[in-house]
């Protein structure tokens, strides 16, 4: 009998405390390679702590986080982007008074000569090349960051996660202060992205987002799992549900 492959994560009972307070309790979840996971729930559900635990930001108190069916430890953020994962948070975590370029290398800066001296050139014609892949729109990746729309800065974001993010790409809350046509642009993005591979795990509080992109539906309810649906075969009502507690 063939072996079954390995899902690209994995995650396993995972279990977050602060102090005494559990943040996530038992979660169990895959994600795979060209798929779009939905994390969904109400504020405070724990969605933003499984974020940051496979960002490597917070270690998990228990349970563990598997690639590829390999056990998982990140020392810190650099350590999960090294494992090609990276993050698109709601704040976008952009240098407003550096170039786009610098912003698409941040941390991971391409050097020249003996005196490594950082290759401004080589970065920003690498990023005008990304962001014309893309479709962003902008008149020069040596533009100021603070210079661009709320579209156009959530499009390098995704940009620099596309560039780095091999395997996983987190996107929590993509497009929460962007208008219609902006977050429609930035839905295309996420979709090529799944297109081309990666895995995505959305955390989302529109659900008609959800329903547009997602595969699977995966409901927090006070850091506890509710239940996994796959996207065609559920309803927005069933959704609130059990966000909810409610029937």
């Amino acid at each position: 009998m063939a072996a079954v492959a390995s899902p690209l994560v994995r995650i396993e009972q995972l279990r977050k405390e602060f102090q005494a307070i559990v943040a996530v309790d038992e979660l169990t979840l895959d994600v795979d390679s060209g798929e779009i996971v939905a994390l969904v729930g109400d504020n405070g559900a724990g969605k933003s702590t499984v974020v940051k635990c496979l960002a490597g930001v917070h270690s998990p108190t228990s349970g563990r986080i598997l690639l590829d069916g390999e056990p998982a430890h990140f020392s810190g953020p650099l350590d999960a982007r090294g494992n090609g994962i990276d993050v698109v948070l709601q704040d976008l975590a952009l240098a407003d008074m550096q170039p786009v370029y610098m912003n698409v290398f941040l941390g991971r800066e391409l050097v020249t000569g003996t005196l490594r001296r950082l290759d401004r050139r080589a970065m920003a014609a690498e990023t005008g090349r990304l962001l014309d892949e893309l479709g962003v729109h902008i008149d020069s990746p040596r533009q100021q960051i603070r210079s661009l729309s709320g579209g156009q800065r959530q499009g390098v974001a995704i940009a620099r996660a596309m560039r780095w993010a091999q395997r996983l790409v987190l996107m929590d809350e993509p497009t929460a202060a962007l208008g219609i046509a902006e977050t429609e642009r930035v839905e295309e993005l996420i979709r090529r992205m799944r297109d081309q591979g990666r895995a995505i795990l959305l955390v989302s509080h529109s659900l008609d987002q959800v329903f547009r992109l997602a595969d699977r539906i995966c409901v927090l309810r006070r850091g506890r799992q509710v239940g996994i649906r796959s996207t065609g075969e559920t309803t927005g009502d069933e959704i609130v549900s059990m966000i909810t507690g409610l029937r």
